[in-house]
């Protein structure tokens, strides 16, 4: 597959999901089982790209802002164990390359400090949200991806498809995203919905349409390594594609952080 590159994922603790392996852990064994699992699923003997999908920790990620210290948290750091393992991994042919999902700043420099005095494989990757409605990854994440070299792979960059604008003046298009997961409140939210409206409106002034503004603008920040579309139909899919060539003016850059600074992550 010269063309391709396969990328797969270990869940961490998530007593919220009920289809996970019984011991969703991140220790050798569980990283371990998960990967053959996958492979033995994906029909293949290696992947591109082994990630953790979330910390084991309670840390600030899936919506949370603010970090909150939580002394009873069971979690033993197990760090090392957790790049020994990835750099075996990768010495026995299973993963070429492994990489970081809702981490921290704290987190990925962690993994990066223990890599570089083991001798030990970086993490080349962190995936995380990063969107118009959701640039929190710009606090502390971004100069950690630029000057480590562990490149952002934006998840949402359309957050739910909301800065599309086909959920404003509250439709529920048939099998869309936030129709089918209503749970996703977070992209709902009075200053999401009002951020959206004004996205949507400057896009639109400018000639453009909302998701290829969106998109576009995301593919603009140095620190962005690959942007992650997402498409349920051949239209979207070639409004995406048309978004990666688009450069945005700087007046046009100018609006949007004005918009930024009036409504600032109102879906994180």
């Amino acid at each position: 597959r010269p063309h391709l590159s396969w990328a797969t994922k270990v869940a961490g603790p998530a007593d919220w999901l009920g289809y996970l392996r019984a011991d969703p852990s991140t220790t050798e064994q569980q990283i371990r089982q998960a990967l053959n699992d996958s492979l033995r699923r994906l029909q293949t003997d290696f992947v591109d790209l082994y990630q953790l999908h979330w910390p084991a920790r309670k840390t600030n990620f899936f919506g949370k802002l603010g970090y909150v210290h939580e002394v009873n948290d069971p979690w033993q750091d197990n760090f090392l164990e957790i790049v020994q393992t990835m750099q075996e991994l990768a010495q026995e042919g299973k993963i070429r390359h492994f990489g970081i999902s809702n981490e921290t700043a704290w987190g990925t420099m962690r993994l990066v400090h223990l890599a570089e005095t083991h001798g030990l494989p970086r993490p080349v990757s962190i995936q995380n949200p990063y969107s118009l409605l959701n640039r929190t990854f710009e606090a502390a994440g971004a100069e950690v991806a630029l000057r480590e070299r562990v490149g952002l792979l934006a998840y949402s960059p359309l957050g739910f498809g909301v800065l599309t604008g086909k959920y404003l003046n509250e439709q529920k298009p048939e099998n869309a995203r936030l129709t089918l997961f209503p749970r996703m409140a977070r992209y709902s939210k009075p200053n999401a919905t009002k951020a959206t409206e004004r996205y949507v409106k400057l896009a639109q002034d400018h000639g453009l349409s909302p998701a290829q503004m969106a998109l576009a603008y995301v593919n603009s920040r140095k620190f962005i390594t690959a942007n992650i579309i997402g498409a349920t139909n051949m239209a979207q899919l070639q409004e995406n594609i048309s978004s990666a060539d688009l450069a945005l003016s700087p007046e046009l850059i100018s609006e949007i952080e004005a918009i930024h600074a009036e409504l600032p992550n109102p879906a994180p």
